[in-house]
């Protein structure tokens, strides 16, 4: 299974790009997908060269070609005037509207205060209710405060991101060595979501 981060800020270096891979890491790390991230600060100049998805060269289609191919994602963005980038919106304007159905989504985003804090609730999470995509119940927010030099410091996010992957161990599909320690009696380990 593949997981996917997309980064929305358009700059680097960035708290966000920090968040999105560590959550991605933990994820690889804890339930062994193929894991890969894209920054907007890179893939932003080329999506933005088309309008529309029929517009898209090779290097956009590549993009959204992975965005649509990804069994779960990490979407991460920072506050930006009360929501999340206009280079994020403009990525999934051009990704079809019924390729993430049904795909998990874990949520994130950055702020200079923690008032911004329900971003992801009112902003990321509709979005994804459009694509009818899964998104997890936890979301993971960070202020400048919960970093050092871009880096996460604070374990109150760090168990957030554990929180969310473990979420995420309880919805994905079961795997075809689960499925047959179940066939043969064996009952699989479960992972239980942190409270």
């Amino acid at each position: 299974m593949k997981i996917l981060g997309l980064v929305g800020n358009v700059k680097r270096p960035s708290r966000t790009a920090s968040l999105v891979e560590a959550t991605v890491s933990a994820a690889t790390a804890k339930l062994g997908l193929d894991g890969r991230t894209i920054e907007l600060v890179d893939a932003a100049p080329i999506l933005f060269k088309a309008l529309r998805s029929d517009q898209l060269d090779a290097e956009g289609r590549a993009i959204i070609d992975a965005v649509e191919a990804a069994d779960v994602l990490v979407v991460g963005s920072p506050v930006y005037r009360a929501s999340y980038t206009g280079a994020l919106k403009h990525l999934f304007d051009l990704v079809d509207y019924r390729a993430l159905a049904g795909k998990r989504v874990i949520l994130a985003a950055t702020g200079g205060t923690p008032l911004h804090g329900l971003m992801t609730e009112h902003q990321l999470r509709p979005l994804f209710g459009f694509f009818n995509a899964l998104t997890l119940a936890t979301s993971i927010y960070a202020t400048e405060t919960d970093f050092a030099d871009y880096e996460i410091t604070s374990p109150v996010v760090r168990e957030r991101i554990e929180r969310a992957v473990s979420e995420l161990a309880q919805v994905l599909p079961v795997s075809d060595h689960t499925a047959a320690a179940r066939a043969h009696g064996n009952r699989p380990a479960l992972v239980a979501a942190s409270a």
